[in-house]
Parts: structure tokens; C-alpha cells; sequence
């Protein structure tokens, strides 16, 4: 079509979605024009900022319209954090040079792949977020300011809008998935990390009242004393990484101490500096390198599966309960090998056709060892897996909704202007 003739698309060469796949989409057309049978969801907006989701390539797309300068910078963005490894949506390209048939300009484009299993903290429940919930979402939002904070990132509109959540062995990781208002620096002050963490709990604040006058959150939960939950469980995180620790010259298995416990928070400690006090009584041990991931690392290099932290907190241990039944003879590596093949490859091969979009497999495989626990101690017997993989099968899992098909969500922008009656979604630049 002449109207792609001009395109001016920027994308990565190690993207599974090129730029011969990006030109299948019809760029010109605005977006809240495009045809029906391209979109994976239809929101309708009526700004200059719009939001589509599209089937491409066998994935699936958020496309936004912004400002040429805006789509690049916040592409850059998302690249950089991608690279260092932080939660984030995958960046696919910025598409710039948009025309019409008849060469009427149109905006820039974001493009950037929906992640799987995602939920929009209005859809974790359909019908009413329960306090519990909302103080998971909560943590696991602090739990990703702080890794943000921790690489220099200034997110400028922290919010549970903001915010992508993949269930997590019985919790949430959280996800950042709109980056336009974000500042990658080398290190952050105190007052920019404190500035980010009130504009969470004024967001936060604002949010649970929305859904509170839509009867959408339990009535017990009050939204002010719940946002003010993220300042505490921030800072107690932040403390707890980064703080100074004291201790005597003999007492040096406190370093190790404090390194796993790090470990159990999901952090690795690439680097410490140990300094003596100035009477020389005392040294003071202050973590430098936290990267979070410790689990996942420690499971992926173990069988290969790239899992979310909690859940692979779980099944290290089903592994290491694997191996003291019926492996005690062969090393970590080896048991673990056998446990994929003969545990988790069996439990993702079993689940049926039409239940593959309920739950990641990692999820299911956590919630089948739930499963098992509970029908065990209900029978006063341990039950076997085969025997609990069927119960749930059958009575749980298809009763889950398809949140590999939720893919909708809307930023706090859009939500702003999300039209109550109509469902009509407009949003601003």
C-alpha cells in the first residue's frame, strides 16, 4: 500500500517480531479505526491518545498513539530496563511516518508485546477485590518500585494502573507496563525515591476509592490506611537491602546470615563493602549489588524452566522433597533433570486442550501441590500426585478463568477517562 511507503519503523534486531511482520498491521489507519478481525481486544478511544491490541505474528500487541518524541523515548526506555533485566513489557518497535491513503498525517506509534497470564489489578477478580488481594497487589507494586529504585529508574506515576500483575505461587509479580513518565538515572536521591513513593499512595489511594464506589473492593478496606501499606512495605524492603549492619570482629557469621536472608527475600549479593567503626569496635557490613531473581537463577540453571520468583521458591522445593523420596543417590542436577521429566513435563502434558489458557504451568504446577497438601490432610493419607493431578483437574482448574486471555489494560491514564456508561475509552497525551 503507498501509504506504508514512508513508514519510519524502529525496532531491534534480536525482536521475535520484525518489521516484515509489523507491516501487516494497517498503519494507515488510525487506530480506533482498525478492522475488527485484527484486534485481540477493542477499546474504543477518540483522542489522539488510543490504545489497540492486535494479533501479530502469533503474539499479541499493545499499539499506542502518542508524540513521535514521546513513543521514542519511552521505546529507549523500556529497552534499557529490558536489558538490566527489570520487570518490565517487551519494547517491539516505535512506528513512525504514519499516513493515510491519501496522505493525511497520523501519530507515532508504541508497539509493545502484551505479556502472557497479565492481569490488570481490576481483573485479578472479577467481581471484588477482597483486602488479602489488595494487600498482595500492593507489596508485590513495592516490591517492583524497589528493584526499579535500585538500578536508577524514576517512575514519575506509580500506580496499580500502571502495573501489569502474573500470579506468583499464591502472590503477584508485578510489572511495569507504562514507562512514559519515567527517568533512568545512574542512582536515585533519597527525595526522588520518597517523591515516587507518594505519588503511589495518592494513586493507590485515588484507585481503591474508584473501585470502592463501584463496589468493586470489600467495604472493610480503607483506601487511605491501604495506600499508606506500599510506604511501609517499601521501606522496610529498601532497609533491608541497602541498610547498614553492625556487628563485633567474632561475630562474622552474621554476614553470611544476613546474605540469606537476603537470598530468602529473592536477592543475590553480587557485592558488599565491610568498613571498621571509627573506635574500631565494631565493623558495619552495607550490601552495594542486589540483583533480584535468586530463586528463579538458581531453578532456571537447574532444568531450564524461566519461571516467576515465587513460584520458583515452590518447586526448588518440590525438587529438593523429589529427590529425598526417591533420588537420595543422585547429586542436585541430576534429580533435578528427572523431576521435569517425570513431575512438571507430565502435570503440563496432562492438562487438557481447553484448559491450557487457565493458569501458566509454573502456576498450575504450584496450585496441584496446593492441591495435594490439602486433599492429604482432608484424608488423613498421603495422596498421590497422579491421583491429586486428576482431582484438580477436574474439580479446580476448570473453574479458573482464561487469564491468558485477558488482555486488556488500561493505564492510569486511561482509566481517568474511561466513560462508565459507554465503556468508551479516551485518553490524554
Amino acid at each position: 500500500m503507498a501509504a506504508r511507503s514512508g513508514l519510519d519503523i524502529t525496532t531491534s534486531v534480536a525482536s521475535a517480531i520484525g518489521t516484515t511482520e509489523l507491516l501487516a498491521l494497517p498503519w494507515d489507519l488510525p487506530l480506533e479505526d482498525w478492522p475488527t478481525e485484527t484486534l485481540a481486544a477493542l477499546p474504543r478511544g477518540i483522542s489522539r491518545h488510543v490504545v489497540r491490541f492486535a494479533h501479530l505474528a502469533g503474539a499479541v500487541v499493545a499499539v499506542k498513539e502518542t508524540t513521535e518524541a514521546n513513543a521514542r523515548r519511552e521505546y529507549q526506555l523500556l529497552r534499557r530496563l529490558e536489558r538490566r533485566g527489570l520487570p518490565c513489557v517487551e519494547p517491539v518497535a516505535v512506528v513512525g511516518g504514519r499516513t493515510t491513503a491519501d496522505g493525511g498525517p497520523l501519530p507515532t506509534v508504541l508497539v509493545t508485546r502484551h505479556l502472557r497470564f497479565s492481569l490488570p489489578y481490576r481483573a485479578v477478580f472479577s467481581r471484588s477485590l477482597h483486602r488479602d488481594t489488595v494487600t498482595r497487589l500492593i507489596d508485590a507494586l513495592a516490591l517492583l518500585l524497589v528493584e526499579l529504585h535500585l538500578v536508577g529508574f524514576y517512575w514519575g506515576d506509580v500506580s496499580l494502573s500502571n502495573t501489569l500483575f502474573r500470579r506468583d505461587a499464591g502472590a503477584f509479580a508485578a510489572y511495569l507496563v507504562d514507562a512514559e513518565t519515567g527517568e533512568l538515572h545512574p542512582s536515585l536521591s533519597t527525595g526522588q525515591r520518597e517523591h515516587d513513593l507518594e505519588i503511589a499512595r495518592v494513586n493507590i489511594a485515588g484507585e481503591l476509592m474508584d473501585l470502592l464506589s463501584g463496589g468493586m473492593v470489600d467495604p472493610d478496606v480503607d483506601p487511605v490506611q491501604t495506600s499508606e501499606q506500599i510506604i511501609r512495605a517499601y521501606r522496610g524492603l529498601w532497609e533491608e537491602l541497602t541498610g547498614d549492619m553492625s556487628f563485633r570482629p567474632e561475630e562474622r557469621w552474621r554476614v553470611e546470615e544476613r546474605i540469606r536472608r537476603l537470598n530468602a527475600l529473592g536477592f543475590d549479593v553480587e557485592e558488599y563493602a565491610i568498613r571498621a567503626t571509627a573506635d574500631g569496635d565494631e565493623l558495619v557490613l552495607q550490601p552495594k549489588v542486589v540483583d533480584p531473581g535468586h530463586h528463579q537463577r538458581r531453578l532456571l540453571g537447574l532444568t531450564g524452566l524461566d519461571v516467576q520468583e515465587n513460584q520458583a521458591r515452590r518447586l526448588l522445593r518440590d525438587i529438593d522433597q523429589y529427590r529425598e523420596d526417591r533420588h537420595p543417590e543422585l547429586d542436585e542436577e541430576e534429580a533435578a533433570h528427572l523431576w521435569v521429566e517425570e513431575v512438571f513435563d507430565y502435570v503440563a502434558r496432562s492438562i487438557p486442550a481447553g484448559l491450557t489458557g487457565k493458569l501458566e504451568p509454573a502456576e498450575v504446577m504450584h496450585q496441584l501441590l496446593e492441591h495435594r497438601w490439602y486433599l492429604s490432610e482432608r484424608q488423613s493419607r498421603s495422596v498421590p500426585l497422579t491421583e491429586a493431578l486428576d482431582d484438580y483437574l477436574r474439580t479446580v482448574l476448570p473453574g479458573r478463568r482464561d487469564e491468558d486471555a485477558v488482555m486488556l489494560h488500561p493505564t492510569t491514564t486511561m482509566l481517568r477517562a474511561v466513560d462508565p456508561e459507554s465503556g468508551t475509552t479516551e485518553t490524554g497525551s
